[in-house]
């Protein structure tokens, strides 16, 4: 049973189908000429995905997955939404990896990967002092700010996993994401420079472009007399508006991060099977933990 359980969580990290929005970045951008990579480990919980995921559902999908065919019903729309739910916002275990570079003064750029995401992004420090822990431009307390503007892209499908999978048998569901993120990140310096760290707060503004469709080739008419037509490709957009809390703790070139973030999303109205509708709305929390190294530039290490 042990095991079965880690097999579905190691599934259900490797596909990750929404943009990671925990968010480790302090109000100060990579200094120039630095590196920081870093991974985060983080658990996706969204109060509408949960909602929709109750044991009804879960008992009509594995026996709908047997049958050559199937007559519309009420538990037919109950499917549909929860298979959008976890496309829009899944409940499971992710991970992620990144890199950063200080371009300039005040500027950085980085490249994130969660397992089918890919996140490119940029930051803008206006506020707080520029240096390096060998050389400080700040004192320790000091305090920054910077906004940031991220772009994800991912292709989005329900994982290979028992119930959701009888999903996908059945409904067979198409989506792709793209995801427009804007932190607005302060932080405060725990030694010159974040030398020993820092602990950052914020605000964060997200839109998500999806499109999705359904196929359901044993889905009939609640008469059984003719099949259901596809779905076709639809588009939808919706906003996330959250906060964050993070605590960055080590020494110089490593350092501890754990955070926590909390978005709300009004998701909308989505078209479904046989001309219905199904609307979704919910909190989102996302805890998370991760390491980041610091690399100095050439000069920085002379």
């Amino acid at each position: 049973m042990k095991t079965a359980s880690l097999f579905c969580l190691l599934a259900l990290a490797a596909t990750a189908c929404t943009a990671p929005r925990t968010i480790v970045s302090s109000g100060k951008v990579t200094p120039r000429g630095e590196f920081k990579v870093g991974g985060n480990v983080s658990f996706n919980v969204a109060t509408s995905t949960l909602g929709q995921a109750g044991s009804a559902v879960k008992n009509f999908a594995q026996a709908a997955a047997n049958k050559d065919t199937i007559r519309y019903s009420a538990s037919v729309d109950k499917l549909q939404a929860a298979a959008l739910s976890y496309i829009l916002d899944p409940v499971q275990p992710t991970s992620d990896f990144y890199l950063r570079y200080g371009v300039i003064d005040r500027l950085d750029v980085g490249y994130k990967y969660a397992f089918g995401s890919h996140v490119f992004d940029a930051m803008y420090q206006f506020l707080g002092p520029v240096g390096t822990p060998e050389r400080p431009g700040g004192q320790a307390g000091a305090t920054y700010g910077s906004i940031g503007l991220q772009y994800a892209t991912q292709r989005a499908k329900l994982p290979s996993i028992p119930y959701l999978d009888n999903i996908s048998d059945v409904l067979r569901l198409n989506a792709s994401r793209h995801d427009l993120i804007v932190p607005l990140v302060f932080s405060t310096s725990f030694g010159p420079e974040e030398q020993a760290g820092a602990l950052s707060y914020g605000l964060v503004y997200s839109h998500t472009f999806l499109r999705y469709g359904f196929e359901a080739p044993k889905i009939y008419n609640s008469a059984g007399s003719s099949q259901l037509p596809t779905l076709p490709a639809q588009r939808k957009s919706f906003s996330s508006y959250g906060g964050f809390l993070s605590i960055k703790l080590g020494y110089r070139y490593a350092y501890v991060v754990p955070a926590v973030a909390i978005y709300y999303q009004n998701y909308g109205t989505y078209q479904l099977l046989n001309n219905k509708t199904t609307q979704l709305d919910g909190f989102t929390i996302i805890p998370s933990i991760g390491l980041q190294f610091r690399i100095p530039s050439a000069t920085a290490r002379r």
